[in-house]
This record gives C-alpha cells, sequence and structure tokens, in this order.
C-alpha cells in the first residue's frame, strides 16, 4: 500500500485537543465511539446489502465526536470539526462518484467503436468461460481496482491503528523509532534557525504557555500576536531537548508523549500559516519552516511495517468474508439487465483510475461510490436501464451515512463520557 498524506488527513478532523491526549480516558471513549458507530453503522447497511461508503462512515463518527466534544466543554459546535479540512475531503467524495459516471459511460462508448468483438459486450453465461483475452482484462483490472482501493481504504485503516497505538502505548508508538539518526542533527538545526527567525519577526515576549497558545489557533484559526512567538518557543523547546538527548530514542519515557504534542502542534501550526496569505515571511523563513514541518511529519508521522500488513490482511479478508451482497446489487441490481463484460471492464478501469488520482493527491474516496456510479454509467451508456428503486437505496444510503455515524458516535461518546 502507498503512504501519503491520507493516512492522517482524517485523524486531522478531530479536536486538536482529543489528538494530543494520548493515553488518557477521553482519548480511549474518542476512540471507542468512533469505532462502534462506524461497525454498527456498516454492518446494518451490509446487511441490507446496501453499497455504503466505510469512508463516510468513519468522517461522519469524527464529526460526531468533534462536536460532541466541544458542546460538552461549553464551546460552539462549529468549533469541534476542522471545517477546512472536512470540506477538502467532502469535495472529493461528493465529485468522485459523478467522474466515476461520466468516465465509465465513455470508455464504454469508446470500447464499442474500437473493439468490434461481439463477445465482450455479451453477458455471463451460466456455463463455459469468456475468452482468455477478456479474463485478461477482467483479472488486470479487479487487480488494479484492489490496489487503489487498498492504497486508499488501507491509508484510513492505518491512520486509525496508529490513533489508537498512540493513545494505548504512547511511550512506544508517539516518537517514529525508525527515523534514521542522520536527521536528528538537520532536525535540530532547523529547529533552531526557526527559533531565531521567528523571533525576529514578532516583538511579543515568550508566551508562559505557548503550547495553549498553538492548540487554541489551531482549534479557532484565529490568528493573534502571540502565534509567532510561541511557534518559535516550541521549535526552541524540540531543539534543545534533541540536542540535550542526542536521539529520539534516548528521551525519556516520561517526556516522549509531550515531545510528541509539541513536535505534532508545532508542524500543524506551519501548516495553518502557509495557508494564511496575510502572514508575510521572508522567502528564507518559508523555506526553514517548511523542511521543519516535512522533518517533524516524519518524526511523528508514521506507519510500522507490520500495521500495514495487518490493515492489508483486515482489507482482504473481509471482502473474502463479506462479499457476495455487494456484488449481487452491483452486478444485478443496479441495470435492469445483467452487467456485461466491457462494462465490468470499463467501470473498473475508471474506478482504478479515479482511486489512484485521489491517492496521489491524499484524499480518501469511497471505492464503492465510485464502482457503483460506474457501473451506473455503464449502463446508461448502454441503455441497458436502470433500477431505480436500488439507486434510490444507494443514494438515500449515501445521504444518510454522514448524519448517522455523526448521531451514533456522538451519542456514544457522550454516553461513555458521563459514565
Amino acid at each position: 500500500m502507498l503512504l501519503g498524506c491520507g493516512a492522517f488527513g482524517i485523524i486531522s478532523l478531530l479536536p486538536i485537543e482529543l489528538i494530543m491526549q494520548s493515553g488518557s480516558s477521553e482519548s480511549f471513549v474518542m476512540i471507542y465511539a468512533l469505532l462502534f458507530s462506524a461497525i454498527i453503522w456498516n454492518l446494518a447497511t451490509w446487511w441490507l446489502g446496501l453499497p455504503a461508503s466505510s469512508s463516510h462512515t468513519l468522517i461522519g463518527s469524527i464529526i460526531g465526536v468533534g462536536i460532541a466534544n466541544a458542546m460538552m466543554h461549553g464551546r460552539s459546535a462549529l468549533s469541534g470539526v476542522n471545517w477546512g479540512q472536512a470540506m477538502n475531503i467532502g469535495n472529493a467524495l461528493i465529485l468522485s462518484p459523478i467522474v466515476g459516471f461520466v468516465c465509465a459511460a465513455l470508455l464504454l462508448v469508446l470500447m464499442k467503436r474500437v473493439v468490434k468483438s461481439p463477445a465482450l459486450y455479451s453477458a455471463r453465461q451460466q456455463e463455459g468461460a469468456p475468452p482468455m483475452w477478456i479474463r485478461g482484462l477482467m483479472v488486470l483490472s479487479c487487480t488494479g481496482v484492489s490496489f487503489a482501493h487498498g492504497s486508499n481504504d488501507g491509508q484510513k485503516g492505518m491512520g486509525l491503528m496508529m490513533l489508537i497505538l498512540v493513545a494505548a502505548l504512547p511511550v512506544t508508538y508517539s516518537l517514529n523509532r525508525a527515523l534514521p539518526q542522520s536527521d536528528i542533527p538537520q532536525l535540530i538545526t532547523l529547529a533552531s534557525t526557526s527559533q531565531t527567525q521567528l523571533m525576529q519577526h514578532t516583538s511579543v515576549a515568550a508566551p508562559a504557555q505557548p503550547d495553549e497558545v498553538l492548540t487554541t489557533y489551531l482549534r479557532t484559526g484565529e490568528r493573534d500576536a502571540n502565534v509567532i512567538a510561541a511557534l518559535a518557543q516550541v521549535s526552541g523547546n524540540i531543539g534543545a531537548t534533541l540536542q540535550h538527548y542526542g536521539a529520539l530514542q534516548s528521551i525519556p519515557a516520561d517526556q516522549k508523549p509531550e515531545m510528541r504534542n509539541q513536535m505534532y502542534l508545532a508542524a500543524e501550526t506551519i501548516k495553518h500559516l502557509q495557508a494564511d496569505h496575510t502572514l508575510m515571511l521572508p522567502t528564507a523563513t518559508q523555506q526553514n519552516l517548511q523542511a521543519l514541518k516535512n522533518t517533524l511529519n516524519s518524526a511523528t508521522q508514521f506507519i510500522p511495517t507490520w500495521v500495514k500488513v495487518a490493515v492489508a490482511l483486515a482489507l482482504g479478508l473481509g471482502t473474502m468474508v463479506g462479499w457476495r451482497r455487494i456484488v449481487t446489487t452491483l452486478g444485478e441490481k443496479i441495470g435492469k439487465s445483467q452487467l456485461n463484460y466491457a462494462q465490468g471492464i470499463s467501470a473498473q478501469m475508471v474506478a482504478m483510475g479515479t482511486i489512484g488520482a485521489a491517492d496521489a493527491f491524499g484524499l480518501p474516496v469511497s471505492t464503492t461510490h465510485v464502482l457503483s456510479s460506474g457501473i451506473a454509467g455503464t449502463m446508461a451508456a448502454n441503455r441497458s436501464g436502470l433500477q431505480f428503486g436500488t439507486l434510490r437505496n444507494m443514494v438515500l444510503a449515501w445521504v444518510l451515512t454522514l448524519p448517522a455515524a455523526a448521531l451514533l458516535s456522538a451519542a456514544l461518546y457522550w454516553i461513555m463520557t458521563s459514565l
């Protein structure tokens, strides 16, 4: 599976204070609420044979936890979610099925003009197999979809598993112990230089609680004069700590969670400042901050190999066990006629390309929705007719997934926190 920013992109929707409370009771309550709400909704839609999206479900669960957390602490519900990140993810989830429908329809029309073999446009027979070249195309396109699906959906699973590991075992998984030792001197230099450069652009004294200043800034998005000074101080603290201990592995166990929080705060603050076009910093400072952010992310946003293998196995086994209901819906209940080979190949090729492109940009999309909309597009292009009852149920599940998962997770979070 390819590892991109998608592994931690959805997790960044969570309230900053929950991400930083590794090992606390609130972090475990958050994880339980996310997992149970997602499991309940996914099992319900699977039982009904509806191709629902695990991406939608997880995003809805995160939004519900964020809103519940904000309201329980007396803040506005809108402050509980990183809505800028939510909009980026939402746009990808909304646009990808449209792309799937249109492109699959166009690809089928193109195939009909270029490839004239009648066998390609016939439905599966009860006995016998299609010609070897058609089987080859089907296997290749199916393999491509599987790889793209694992690469994209697997990242959400890896990000969620790392959230659990950091909460349960903060000493072991707070910092990337596999980070090359040669990167530490560079990180120390970048942190120290950033502190010096940032202090040159602010006349404010270093705040007493720089972590709280940056946490408030990341939660509200409102930058004041203290933010630059706080970032400078946190950067300096990171450099001084690494200078003292010499390696991430040498940092005492009780200080590792705090070190991770400071690294995470600094990297996220830099990312937010880079998106703030009202802040004018010299080119050298911007370049140094970008390099510092990349190095800090390498130290905190990492996926151990065994986690990648575990998520890949879970995806594969889950598909092997629960494929029949969803496959029946996709193959037989979207169109009025049975799916033929060309339609299946077209839908799978487009799904592979769409999901792969989204993965390259670190955006989560729904394999289920892209593939089912692609099949619907081929049915429309082939004039096979659509079963609008099935499409209505799919759209209904698509629309309801986000609010249903949000309500489930918010309710579970409130109940478990109260208990």
